[in-house]
């Protein structure tokens, strides 16, 4: 026989005094990751910059669809077309045509993607090497430390576009071995960060922890201590970002990267220099997708660091 409950009787989990309890009670804190995101957000300057990036990539995924004209179509009637307007009092080419008579529009659009296929080769060839060689050195110390670390100094002792120039003149000219170069030359950058991080890890009581549990060396890095130290490498990837995208654009517009007729923004700058004096859009839009990139990589690095180093937080 089933018993109805009685509704006339008072909810003791509604109860006045329960309920003054759970407002005493204090706010369930949030996690670092929300927090971090949450800080991020606030930043402005970090908004702006995920803006600018959001465009670029954007404009690298849809460039087929948003490009007017074939990159490489050269019509030499129409070469060293003014942007916005020409005689003829069409719109053709909006931002202008090279010696070439190509469409800068839809050069600067395609450029997009190989700067932002730079950016990735590079820093996830940096980021894997780097990470590896610190997390190693910092784990093992001793003898393979200061191997390591030597070798991550001779290569710091070296400016790094001079490095690259080198490797990329060793290996040949082209977009490959720019993008290998330019990953070369900032390992060391994440190996001294990703040191620094697992020495102030290894000391901890829950990687101790884990090592009493019978962890070995290789779990005790790759799933105790390096998920700790991804913060700083987060901001150092999205600086490395913007270094690579103007390395090679320096190495292209010293002939060492992308070759002609790549659309490629360094390149760009190197084809239109002989023509600043007649042609002055043919370096100056190359010359602001440069600036505009690398400046919206530097801004959301520095929103990220902001946001994720807890020695700043309030």
């Amino acid at each position: 026989m089933k018993v109805r409950a009685d509704r006339s009787a008072p909810d003791p989990v509604a109860s006045p005094a329960a309920v003054a309890a759970r407002a005493a009670l204090p706010p369930k804190p949030r996690s670092p990751f929300r927090e971090g995101i949450g800080r991020l957000v606030r930043n402005r300057t970090a908004v702006a910059g995920l803006i600018i990036i959001t465009v670029f990539l954007l404009m690298a995924l849809l460039a087929p669809w948003l490009a007017p004209r074939d990159p490489l179509a050269q019509a030499l009637y129409a070469k060293l077309k003014p942007p916005f307007w020409d005689p003829a009092g069409s719109f053709d080419h909006l931002l202008g045509t090279d010696d070439f008579g190509r469409d800068l529009l839809s050069r600067i659009i395609y450029g997009s993607r190989i700067s932002m296929l730079v950016g990735l080769v590079s820093v996830t060839i940096s980021l894997f090497f780097g990470t590896f060689a610190g997390a190693v050195a910092g784990f093992y110390g001793g003898r393979l430390d200061n191997l390591i670390m030597r070798f991550m100094d001779l290569l710091l002792a070296f400016p790094s576009i001079l490095l690259a120039i080198v490797i990329v003149a060793f290996l040949g000219p082209s977009l490959r071995n720019a993008m290998l170069a330019i990953g070369v030359v900032s390992i060391p950058r994440y190996a001294r960060i990703v040191r620094g991080s697992v020495l102030e890890e290894y000391g901890k009581d829950y990687v101790q922890g884990a090592r009493a549990l019978g962890a070995g060396d290789g779990r005790l890095i790759f799933h105790h201590i390096l998920p700790n130290c991804l913060a700083p490498l987060i901001v150092q990837t999205t600086l490395g970002f913007a270094s690579a995208i103007l390395e090679a654009a320096a190495l292209s517009f010293l002939g060492l990267g992308a070759q002609p007729p790549t659309p490629e923004w360094g390149a760009m700058l190197a084809n239109g220099r002989a023509l600043i004096l007649r042609a002055w859009w043919a370096v100056t839009f190359p010359g602001l997708m440069i600036l505009f990139a690398v400046l919206g990589f530097n801004l959301l690095g520095d929103g990220l660091r902001d946001a994720l180093d807890p020695r700043l937080r309030d």
